[in-house]
């Protein structure tokens, strides 16, 4: 009788997520405390009427929360992050925020443009990570539009001046990010400039589908990346550029393998030189009009996953090599190294200072985009290679 009723609630939960929905979508305007300076952080919870809602806050334009339900129609959220606006400002982990303006990381800061060289800030090693010490997920972003309907929306703006963080250029930046009835999050980064720049913006979110805070980690979750190479770093996470083959790898996600099955494998010096993985995974070479599958990841735990689509060339996936159980989340539960992963579709790191690599130069007149979709799912285990 018990596994009856398991099996009824299993399919109850799959049903919800699978068929349609009368309501809309609906955003919300809140705020999120005040910054140490007295300034409002505004908060737009976005949600729809299958149990799914997002929260974002102003400062960084970061995902703060994301609530799903399970394979039997429990919620918990899954996205890593802070309840309160302090902690963000205090002990900044890029949770959930966009980089940039230049996000991963450029090689000893500098890069070139038409023969200029300009510096920015180091703050990974001899490296830059992230747009600086100041960069995107750092400063509050002006809340331009909340839209409810079939599809819920909430639009952030940052105007970058010309010089900032030793970039060229003032750069006119929206994030826009919208709920809709099939569970699916899209992020879409638009920027604009004056002056000839670099530009490369990603989404920073760590996930755990068992739950922020779950005692059992994100290392059993499932991962299937199609890339049929990746590339190899320097020991300061600097990509050598060469275009390596994943095939007989500890980088091969071409079928679905867990995170922690090779994770720790010192055998493969790229592992020991990102303590896990750190790494971008190469799906295409150029920006594509469209979206193409970037990664999937599934939980057995839970049943909860997602598909991410993009119409960048690389996504960066990171393992959470660097929690150190010095900070602690939502659920005030320590983070401690392999507690979530993150998935970044962006162009390829160190892009501007790399011949082969795709450009991430931006000039006037043209338009930046980085469109990424989340649909989120919950449903049985995929095969898994043994």
């Amino acid at each position: 009788m018990a596994r009856k009723s398991a099996l009824l609630l299993a399919a109850a939960a799959t049903a919800c997520l699978a068929a349609g929905s009368a309501e809309a979508a609906t955003a919300k305007r809140g705020t999120f405390g005040k910054l140490a300076d007295g300034r409002d952080v505004a908060s737009v919870t976005l949600t729809n009427g299958r149990g799914v809602s997002v929260t974002l806050i102003a400062y960084g334009a970061t995902i703060q929360s994301v609530v799903l339900p399970d394979r039997n129609g429990k919620k918990a959220d899954v996205a890593l992050g802070y309840d309160n606006i302090g902690l963000y400002e205090t002990k900044p982990q890029y949770f959930g925020g966009i980089v940039g303006r230049f996000g991963n990381r450029l090689a000893e800061g500098r890069f070139k443009i038409d023969g200029k060289t300009y510096q920015t800030p180091v703050n990974n090693g001899k490296n830059a990570l992230h747009g600086g010490t100041q960069g995107f997920d750092k400063v509050l972003w002006d809340v331009v539009s909340v839209k409810s309907g079939p599809t819920a929306s909430v639009t952030f703006r940052y105007v970058s001046r010309d010089g900032e963080m030793g970039y060229p250029g003032t750069l006119t930046v929206d994030a826009i990010h919208s709920l809709d009835e099939k569970n699916q999050l899209t992020i879409e980064y638009v920027a604009t400039t004056d002056k000839s720049t670099v530009v490369n913006l990603t989404n920073h979110a760590y996930w755990n589908l068992s739950g922020e805070g779950a005692s059992n980690g994100a290392m059993g979750h499932l991962l299937t990346i199609p890339a049929q190479t990746y590339l190899p770093t320097d020991d300061g996470a600097i990509p050598t550029g060469e275009f390596r083959s994943v095939a007989g790898t500890v980088f091969d996600f071409r079928t679905p393998r867990a995170v922690g099955d090779r994770v720790r494998d010192a055998r493969d010096q790229q592992i020991v030189f990102g303590r896990g993985y750190d790494h971008n995974w190469v799906v295409g070479r150029k920006v594509i009009p469209g979206q193409q599958l970037m990664a999937k990841v599934h939980d057995p735990a839970s049943g909860r996953g997602f598909e991410l689509w993009s119409n960048q060339p690389g996504i960066q996936f990171y393992s959470g090599n660097f929690f150190d159980a010095t900070s602690y989340g939502k659920s005030r539960k320590i983070y401690r190294m392999g507690d979530a992963i993150v998935l970044e579709p962006q162009n390829f790191p160190d892009a501007p200072n790399q011949k082969g690599f795709p450009s991430a130069r931006l000039d006037p007149g043209q338009t930046y985009r980085n469109v990424m979709t989340y649909r989120f799912s919950s449903g049985a285990t995929p095969g898994r290679k043994r």
